[in-house]
């Protein structure tokens, strides 16, 4: 397993929807490995493919407490097929865009179909911190981040500061 570099906002690769995985062999569960070494690496509780710059429709999930053995899930070609009108909001944070939480509404409930990696099809249904964490995550396959579901004066503002974030970097790296 390796630990791998984390794609930051604004990266456009962000913005890309990813590709459904074709092919279900050993490379799937290593990049799944790899991402779960990563997301693990950053405590994180979810983590897209995309990124860490693989444009594939798979996630990985792990929301055990700490201090209790691990509990990794992997979703590939995950599909939301069902959400409740009903509605929660969570603060959410990403690991793409770091040090940034904000509260965002999304349906409390949903239902999920993925498959496994042996390529078996699967379906959960989720609520509470799975169902908003799968909901983050399948956005990112499709180029969506959770600032897209806070108003535009925040999202302008959060934009914005990691765009003169990214061009100090930049200044940093020319010097």
């Amino acid at each position: 397993m390796t630990i791998k570099p984390l794609i930051i906002f604004p990266n456009p690769l962000l913005r890309e929807v990813s590709k459904p995985v074709a092919v279900f062999d050993d490379r799937i569960v290593w990049l799944a490995s790899d991402m779960l070494e990563s997301m693990y690496h950053a405590s994180g509780i979810g983590l897209a493919a995309i990124q860490i710059g693989k444009p594939l429709r798979l996630l990985v999930i792990d929301l055990a407490d700490k201090d209790k053995p691990k509990k990794p899930q992997i979703f590939i070609n995950p599909e939301i097929v069902w959400t409740s009108d009903e509605r929660n909001v969570y603060q959410e944070g990403c690991l793409s865009i770091p040090n940034y939480y904000a509260d965002v509404e999304r349906p409390k409930k949903m239902r999920l179909t993925y498959f496994e990696r042996d390529g078996e099809k699967q379906e959960i249904e989720a609520e509470g911190l799975l169902a908003v964490c799968l909901q983050h995550e399948v956005d990112h396959l499709n180029g969506i981040l959770f600032i897209d579901h806070i108003s535009r004066l925040k999202r302008d503002m959060v934009i914005r500061k990691f765009r003169k974030r990214a061009r100090d970097m930049e200044e940093c790296v020319a010097i």
